[in-house]
């Protein structure tokens, strides 16, 4: 929700929520893009998961979340040092958005960068994964 408004909602699909950081590339969407649409962590009839987001015909919500770079390292207080800057951060964000949509071959919801979201999520498993286009695994 964003003032009070839901701007996005769905059933079976993919909350993404994507950290920009200033060391981010073109090459680093294009490489966690094809990671997400093809990872397989829907059941297939077996209750195995095996199945893309793609392949279940899910939806996804990309909301823009820079607090993923928060580095604790010092002090109680975060560090978002590494989160990049809006000028950096915004084009990158719409070209994940539009790469995501080509690969998955149906729109994605978003939510609206920088602004103040109330996210509210079911998840269903729990099935949390993190990926890091540093780590490449």
């Amino acid at each position: 929700m964003i003032d009070g408004m839901t701007v996005a909602s769905m059933g079976k699909g993919l909350l993404v929520l994507v950290g920009i950081e200033e060391a981010d590339t073109p090459d680093d969407i294009e490489w966690l893009t094809g990671k997400i649409t093809r990872l397989r962590v829907f059941p297939d009839d077996e209750g195995v998961m095996n199945r893309s987001v793609t392949e279940v015909d899910g939806d996804m919500i990309v909301v823009s979340q820079f607090t993923l770079h928060a580095s604790t390292k010092k002090g109680n207080r975060p560090s978002y040092i590494r989160a990049a800057k809006p000028e950096t951060a915004i084009p990158l964000y719409n070209q994940f958005i539009k790469r995501l949509e080509t690969m998955h071959g149906k729109p994605v919801q978003t939510g609206d960068f920088g602004a103040m979201m109330d996210v509210s999520l079911v998840n269903d498993g729990p099935v949390t994964i993190i990926i890091d286009s540093r780590n490449r695994e």
